[in-house]
């Protein structure tokens, strides 16, 4: 497969889930918001788990509903509908690789944000869309696992999708540490409890977290829950073991194998019920520096264009 096919296919695994990850979060807290109207954080806390600050601060100047949802929803760089927009554009350029289905899949999904995105903008219309957008996402995910070989163009695109689903999760469970832990912020200690379960329904992870979980539902086992979790396909350490075994599948997978062992010993390096707010939001930034290292191993082993130096003397 060409180097350029291989990253066109990460990349459209990254983009959708993407999409569907931006749009839970979305629709969950906005159900949140009409819950708890006094909790006034929810709205900033969704740009840090984007991590987008500085961009959302060059278009907007005031943090609030309307100008967040239009941005998480809009944007030209930084929204589910790039992240589709760019999703359809690797998949239209390597539609040979691909059941037809999928690209009808994410074509439709395209046309259905660019003719309803502003529907997304009032708290009327805002579920249904979301919803709407979830909904193809799966669609077009279990399409891909019904109706796509298992062959290496796969395997780049689960890769993709993994690794963007375990950043997502980081991201979230970080900042719900940041503010819920944090104890100068006196107005979340009332609603500790539902806001932790709002962590965990933003990855779609309440039910499991249950059944998994014969407690009160609390900081300590949800963090470690989503962290180390071998069976939650959400949790950080189910979304490592799946991506090294897309791994195992690929050709010159070295470096980037050993990459991912790192990043899962550091996942289980410490236990969550020892760590200080401070301590632990510093052990989620090194499992942070290590997705960020997987994806440059992946990068630099199936995605550069640099004609190594050597294999031109030889030709010579």
């Amino acid at each position: 497969m060409l180097s350029r096919v291989a990253e066109k296919m990460y990349w459209f695994g990254r983009y959708v889930e993407r999409a569907e990850n931006t749009a839970r979060i979305i629709n969950v807290n906005t159900n949140l918001i009409m819950d708890l109207p006094r909790v006034k954080h929810i709205w900033s806390s969704l740009i840090e788990i984007t991590g987008c600050e500085q961009e959302f601060q060059n278009r907007f100047t005031v943090v609030d509903e309307r100008n967040v949802i239009k941005f998480l929803l809009l944007d030209d760089f930084h929204s589910i509908k790039s992240a589709v927009s760019n999703a359809r554009e690797n998949a239209r350029t390597s539609r040979e690789i691909m059941p037809t289905e999928a690209w009808e899949g994410i074509n439709e999904l395209h046309l259905y944000i660019k003719n309803n995105g502003e529907q997304g903008l009032k708290r009327t219309g805002r579920h249904e869309f979301l919803s709407e957008v979830l909904s193809q996402c799966h669609q077009l995910t279990g399409l891909l696992a019904g109706s796509m070989s298992d062959d290496v163009a796969y395997n780049f695109i689960k890769l993709g999708r993994h690794l963007e689903r375990a950043d997502m999760t980081t991201r979230i469970t970080d900042v719900g540490c940041l503010n819920l832990l944090d104890t100068t912020r006196i107005e979340l200690q009332d609603y500790d409890n539902i806001l932790w379960m709002n962590v965990l329904r933003s990855l779609n992870a309440y039910q499991m977290y249950r059944q998994n979980v014969q407690d009160r539902v609390n900081g300590e086992d949800v963090v470690d829950f989503l962290l180390k979790n071998r069976k939650f396909p959400r949790a950080v350490a189910h979304c490592l073991s799946e991506a090294q075994v897309c791994c195992d599948a690929l050709p010159n997978e070295d470096q980037t194998l050993r990459s991912i062992t790192h990043a899962i010993r550091t996942v289980d390096t410490d236990v969550i019920r020892l760590l200080t707010e401070h301590k632990l939001h510093n052990f989620i930034d090194d499992i942070q520096l290590d997705l960020a290292d997987i994806h440059n191993t992946i990068a630099a082993s199936w995605f550069s264009y640099k004609i190594n130096e050597d294999v031109l003397d030889t030709a010579n």
